[in-house]
């Protein structure tokens, strides 16, 4: 049998760390030109198509932040599966709303709370309350 010294592993080492890096490396853009190209090209390779887009959207939840011209801030997570809304604001009380068909935009409503909007502009009924227009912000 026989016995490898640590010498020996070290020389290894050395022969394997110098096979790899005699390696020629993938090319690398030498201009300005050809890093804007390489730039575009890792940015568009896995851009999703429209019905990726739409099926992702339609089969998981969403979150976004509303901020309120009453000075409140709304946390909704839209449930497209089950057609819901919760609706959180700045107390921690959360509204669960449901799904209404609009011709255009959101609208989801629960007795005395509504939800409607269009893009990022959304109008937010809370009962008792005057309506309140709310900005998407994230």
């Amino acid at each position: 049998m026989r016995t490898v010294t640590p010498c020996a592993i070290g020389v290894v080492g050395l022969i394997l760390l110098g096979a790899a890096c005699s390696q020629k490396p993938a090319d690398a853009p030498t201009s300005g030109d050809e890093v804007k190209a390489r730039a575009i090209e890792a940015q568009t390779a896995r851009r999703r198509t429209g019905a990726e887009q739409q099926d992702r959207a339609l089969n998981r939840v969403i979150r976004a932040v509303y901020l309120c011209n009453n000075g409140e801030r709304l946390s909704v997570d839209f449930d497209n599966p089950r057609q819901m809304a919760t609706v959180r604001n700045s107390n921690g009380e959360a509204t669960d709303l449901f799904q209404e068909r609009a011709a255009d935009g959101i609208w989801y409503r629960a007795s005395g709370y509504e939800l409607r909007g269009k893009g990022v502009m959304a109008t937010w009924t809370a009962d008792g309350r005057e309506p309140t227009d709310c900005r998407a912000v994230d």
